[in-house]
């Protein structure tokens, strides 16, 4: 008999009870109702189990005996995402749930004590399962993976994969990076001249990020793509039906220098720009603050923008804005005259305040890098804490909900390990598995009450130097996986051995369903 069961995320709570379940002697599938959440649960059991057993879903019997049995009780006072799993030799699966999340959460777990030879959709001997009492329940509201499709474009089939690779895991937030100086990347119908002009860059693929050859008056931009709003809506809804909420990021009032190739009018300089091919710093390009038809641009952009995403959130980056062209611009000069501002970072607060006070009558939440909190928020801003956690800190004790990605724990363009091969450059940082592990989203200097702002963590993959999906799958597996299950169990909740044990196992579901995935 297995005296342990290997998960990731581990639970809350496992009993392991003697004997196992031989999943060929299960009879069907029985859904308390006909609802769609059900339905669509019980559809992932019979494709998981298919290659070993053709089951069917049945009408309701409590007394019944070896079935798939699934159920919401919206009673349970339980927190969203928990879930009850029960596996046993006599009376099959049981499966309950305040909610549909909690549900598909339980379909995971379920889904990781199967063989992973499931996965190829083939037959398989092994067909036995550990019984065993599961109650389990996450730790933390918000875990997220975000990626970065600017500086280098993925396909949707790509991003779909990456929404797995997320789901997989029991994480429920995308963050979806769709602007930069190197790219736009989302289709909007009143500016057409954004996917023509701004979505494409002259290839520099070649080249070292860093030290790119400068553009030639006669080249013609090759590289790039976009995101069509038929596209976007329809991995909109691949994710909804893994339980993940896509967070749309529109940058800034920098990272915009892109947006110039095709409305150069929105800019202090007024100047067509280039979309640049590689590393653009300092961020100097950025919109004018002064120009009331920047906030007109802004505001027509993220009305598509919110009819395209359901989500709460609405992420406006808000990072790394350099003022140089403030300061000389006559518009964005005379703007801090008549709002009786102090200064350039005053000019910056005004416009984040102005943009987010249009988001909040849209019924949607801002969100922003730590940048945001210069010069004061409304309680209903969101501060994701990437520079260490003193934004983090400083957000909480000021009322605000909070997302921590520090570059410390959760930058993943960072090296995990200290050998690479030739041609596999990474960002500069060293970021090893085992310091993922260690990541407490809870800085230790909030007290009990200021904690409580502290919704969660994400992982941050930026792509300057990721240029394949290959490369992307590496560069966060498996520190996704030690994120999650900091995310989903709470930190120092097992030990980084029994962990890396468990992500044997796990490791053998990646390669079945080819993922690549980094060797640590």
């Amino acid at each position: 008999m297995a005296k342990s069961i290997s998960i990731i995320p581990y639970p809350s709570s496992v009993k392991i009870k003697p004997d196992d379940l031989d999943l060929r002697d299960l009879k069907g599938i029985m859904i308390f109702d006909n609802s769609k959440e059900l339905l669509q649960i019980a559809t992932l059991f019979e494709t998981i189990l298919s290659p070993i057993t053709r089951l069917k879903i049945c009408p309701w019997d409590i007394n019944a005996n070896r079935f798939i049995k699934i159920v919401i009780k919206k009673e349970n006072p339980i927190t969203c995402g928990s879930y009850y799993l029960k596996i046993d030799k006599e009376t099959g699966v049981f499966l309950s749930a305040s909610t549909a999340q909690g549900l598909y959460y339980g379909f995971q777990t379920f889904r990781q004590l199967t063989t992973s030879d499931l996965e190829k959709k083939q037959t398989t001997k092994k067909t036995l399962i550990q019984n065993c009492v599961i109650e389990d329940t996450p730790k933390f509201s918000y875990r997220g993976m975000h990626l970065d499709v600017s500086r280098h474009f993925f396909n949707i089939d790509f991003i779909k994969t990456y929404i797995d690779m997320i789901a997989l895991h029991k994480m429920n937030y995308f963050h979806w990076h769709l602007t930069d100086d190197n790219g736009w990347r989302v289709e909007i119908e009143k500016y057409p001249d954004l996917i023509k002009k701004s979505a494409y860059r002259v290839d520099r693929e070649d080249q070292p990020w860093r030290n790119w050859d400068p553009i030639r008056p006669e080249e013609k931009p090759s590289y790039g793509g976009y995101y069509t709003k038929k596209e976007i809506k329809e991995v909109v809804n691949y994710a909804s039906e893994r339980h993940i909420t896509i967070i749309p990021e529109i940058e800034m009032p920098a990272h915009t220098s892109a947006v110039f190739a095709a409305y150069p009018e929105l800019s202090c300089k007024g100047e067509t720009l280039d979309v640049v091919p590689g590393s653009y710093w300092p961020t100097i390009d950025i919109f004018c603050a002064g120009n009331d038809s920047t906030f007109t641009f802004l505001e027509n952009v993220l009305n598509e923008v919110i009819e395209l995403f359901p989500s709460n959130y609405i992420h406006i980056g808000g990072d790394e804005a350099d003022k140089t062209y403030w300061k000389s611009c006559k518009k964005c000069q005379d703007r801090i005259k008549t709002e009786n501002l102090k200064n350039e970072e005053e000019l910056q607060s005004y416009f984040v305040k102005r943009i987010e006070k249009f988001i909040n009558n849209n019924q949607k939440n801002l969100v922003g890098w730590d940048e945001i909190l210069e010069g004061g928020l409304v309680p209903s801003a969101t501060v994701m804490s990437w520079r260490g956690t003193k934004g983090g800190i400083e957000a909480a004790r000021s009322g605000h909900n909070v997302i921590m990605c520090p570059t410390s724990h959760c930058y993943f363009d960072y090296y995990q390990t200290k050998k690479q091969n030739p041609g596999q450059e990474a960002f500069d940082g060293y970021i090893p598995l085992e310091k993922v592990y260690s990541f407490n989203p809870i800085p230790k200097e909030l007290s009990m009450e200021e904690s409580k702002y502290i919704l969660g963590g994400q992982g941050n993959l930026w792509t300057e130097f990721v240029k394949t999906p290959e490369r992307a799958q590496h560069m966060v597996l498996p520190r996704m996986t030690a994120l999650s299950e900091v995310l989903w169990s709470g930190p120092q909740t097992n030990s980084y051995k029994n962990f890396c044990n468990r992500l044997k196992n796990l490791q053998k579901r990646f390669e079945v369903l080819s993922w690549n995935y980094a060797s640590v």
